[in-house]
């Protein structure tokens, strides 16, 4: 038993969380959209516990949003704490946790899917809280926070499914699971961007102004507490649209700020502020949508999932990988190709919805077909930097 415990722990793709979770991450994410699009025309064949848009809202923000986050807050707490986070057989536990929840979201049975994906979540939660109270880090508290809203949300979608709840919840709880993330994503931006720009390119001074801070941060969590209430309220739809307009304002000064034009040299940084975007976006959308001819909310939703979560994910990976590695913080063909593609399959998706409605199907497959080709780039330029050790010989 000690010899297992010794070999596991050896493993290079068990030493830091980002390593099995960027890598289970972009598997996923390069396979779950053409499962998805087999599903979706009736070509792949699905019986087990989830279906159709029901697995594929689910698993983009339960299964490839997670993996990323869980990845990168493993990483990121031992670097803020200065403490250990699961790595071993600890980090092996998590990780066949994980792959379990997928494998029986797709295939059943229904209690035991509905268990094991709900485990996940509190496991993760647990594993970053121990190090953040022990050093006494009350700033990434609010990370232990959104994990448990987030873990809320998903018990929700897992009760609607299993027809405790109506099927309202469970489409509520995805798109509130959304608005977390995009939460999540903005308290993180709010940290790396600026702190990235000011240390790659001196003379560069991004600024981050608190009243604009808590009017960025506050509308997100007026959405997310807006979307809750709407459920029992009818709200009006002048408050939705002043509310998202309020926000993209907010969100769009808060980039602004960040002098994102002088990243432009540096494909690595430029990433972050290009992800970043699509969130000012992605909220201009949804005020839009909420209007009597304005575009679908699905076109808002995708700007937000494939544009700025997926974009902004895929930036981290990349740096945070190249980081962790013992790598230069350079973009390569790799690196550009992937974000290329994926800023093609955001804006391929979003088009329908303003010029080409006609053709949802077709474009639906390209921008499938190019989000796919995004990870399968990751995955070929990244698989040996995350399955072999550091190649300046440092642990993690």
């Amino acid at each position: 038993m000690t010899d297992r415990k010794t070999w596991v722990s050896k493993l290079p793709i068990l030493a830091l969380g980002f390593r099995p979770f960027y890598l289970l991450a972009a598997i996923f994410a390069a396979v779950a959209l053409p499962i998805w699009i087999g599903t979706f025309f009736g070509i792949i064949p699905v019986s087990g516990y989830l279906t159709g848009i029901a697995w594929h809202s689910h698993e983009m923000v339960f299964g490839f949003a997670t993996a990323v986050m869980a990845g990168f807050l493993l990483t990121a707490v031992r670097n803020w704490t200065g403490l250990r986070t699961p790595d071993g057989g600890a980090l092996a536990v998590l990780v066949l946790l994980w792959i379990l929840g997928r494998v029986l979201m797709l295939t059943g049975p229904a209690g035991l899917a509905t268990v094991v994906d709900l485990l996940f979540l509190p496991a993760l939660a647990i594993a970053v809280a121990i190090p953040i109270a022990r050093s006494r880090n009350t700033r990434n508290f609010k990370v232990i926070v959104v994990l448990v809203a987030f873990m809320i949300a998903n018990v929700g979608f897992h009760l609607a499914q299993l027809g405790v709840f109506s099927v309202d919840i469970g489409r509520l709880s995805v798109i509130v699971a959304l608005d977390i993330v995009v939460i999540l994503m903005a308290i993180i931006a709010g940290r790396v961007i600026p702190a990235f720009t000011a240390n790659a390119l001196p003379g560069v001074h991004p600024k981050n102004i608190y009243g604009v801070e808590v009017v960025a941060l506050g509308s997100l969590i007026l959405i997310l507490v807006a979307e809750v209430a709407s459920y029992w309220y009818l709200i009006p739809r002048l408050f939705w649209f002043g509310l998202f307009i309020t926000a993209f304002v907010a969100h769009a000064t808060r980039l602004l700020l960040w002098c994102p034009f002088q990243t432009r040299h540096d494909a690595l940084l430029l990433m972050l502020p290009v992800a970043y975007a699509w969130i000012p976006v992605a909220l201009l959308l949804r005020a839009i949508s909420v209007m009597p001819v304005g575009v679908s909310v699905t076109t808002a939703f995708h700007a937000l999932t494939i544009g700025a979560m997926a974009s902004l994910m895929m930036a981290m990976m990349t740096r945070s990988a190249l980081g962790h590695t013992g790598r230069p913080l350079k973009a390569g063909r790799i690196e550009i190709g992937a974000y290329l593609l994926l800023q093609a399959a955001a804006v391929t998706r979003i088009l329908p919805g303003f010029l080409w409605p006609q053709s949802y199907r077709a474009i639906f497959i390209v921008s499938a077909t190019l989000w796919s080709l995004a990870f399968v780039v990751f995955l070929c330029g990244y698989w040996t930097a995350l399955t072999r050790e550091r190649i300046d010989g440092k642990p993690g």
